[in-house]
């Protein structure tokens, strides 16, 4: 029996702590001057630039392999024949 009201007790706490924390609201932020705004800026678009020579480079890779293992030969390096004839 004792067991049961301890068990009752630690559940109706866990039910209250939930609704209070659920109620609870923060203090919003404080606001962002300008020069936090431009630096956050900043680092966004050097970020973005990163990303995309990033991905340039891994595009480069993947054509280069695709390139190799398939045997595909650049039209500058393979002479091209025009006159129509077949061997």
């Amino acid at each position: 029996m004792k067991k049961l009201w301890i068990a009752a007790t630690l559940a109706a706490g866990l039910a209250l702590g939930s609704l209070a924390s659920v109620q609870a609201k923060l203090p919003p932020p404080p606001a962002k001057s300008d020069a936090e705004k431009a630096a956050e800026a900043e680092k966004a678009a050097a970020a973005k630039a990163k990303d995309a020579a990033d991905l340039a480079k891994a595009q480069d890779r993947a054509v280069a392999n695709y390139k190799k293992n398939k045997g595909i030969v650049d039209a500058k390096s393979a002479p091209a024949t025009t006159s129509g004839k077949k061997k």
